[in-house]
């Protein structure tokens, strides 16, 4: 299989099964459960009205709902890989062929993926930033210094105290990066903002 966009972790035989077993639904049965998916993306703490909605497709289609709901969670990985990394419905639709689905079922999942990625997205900087809200954040950078022959010169680098609200209460998360880390911990907030700013 080469090699997926969504994720690096290498996926389970279960889950890439899962994935051809898609090739069995028909158009309108993959056309249903698709929009199925897709609400329950825009709607996620709607789990009940999901799990409803699936139960009634297996009924209506002859299938057991425990083997639809498994195959579902499977699914559910690629758009929220998808989210995470930022990719194009061009994207989404390689992984899914590179997973072995049908292309016409790949093209009807990435054209909904290109309709509804505004809006998965707000959904989902929306629910990160109810689960962890930012407080405050303290910086003060260092410099480590070698006395060996070997290390002779010294690293830069950057100690953070983040403050994070967790409920009720907040936590302080240390961390400690390198230079090059800090800047590319730098490059990912200013994304985060940016897309934060395009949804507001």
């Amino acid at each position: 299989m080469l090699p997926l966009q969504f994720t690096k972790d290498p996926l389970t035989e279960a889950v890439t099964t899962d994935f051809q077993n898609l090739n069995k639904f028909s158009e309108q049965q993959f056309a249903s459960l698709t929009e199925i998916l897709y609400q329950f993306l825009l709607e996620p703490k709607e789990t009940d009205k999901f799990l409803t909605q699936l139960n009634k497709f297996a009924g209506e289609n002859g299938m057991s709902a425990g083997p639809l709901r498994s195959l579902m969670k499977s699914v559910l990985l690629l758009p929220h890989g998808a989210l995470k990394k930022n990719l194009t419905a061009e994207q989404v639709k390689e992984d899914l062929l590179n997973l072995g689905v049908d292309e016409d079922k790949a093209v009807h999942f990435s054209n909904q993926w290109k309709v509804h990625y505004a809006v998965l997205s707000r959904v989902a900087v929306g629910q990160t930033l109810m689960v962890n809200q930012l407080v405050d954040m303290e910086w003060k950078f260092g410099v480590t210094v070698g006395t060996s022959e070997i290390q002779k010169t010294g690293n830069i680098f950057l100690q953070l105290k983040l403050i994070i609200r967790k409920g009720n209460s907040t936590e302080n998360i240390y961390m400690e990066l390198t230079l090059p880390q800090f800047y590319n911990f730098l490059h990912e907030m200013e994304r985060a903002k940016a897309a934060m700013d395009c949804f507001s």
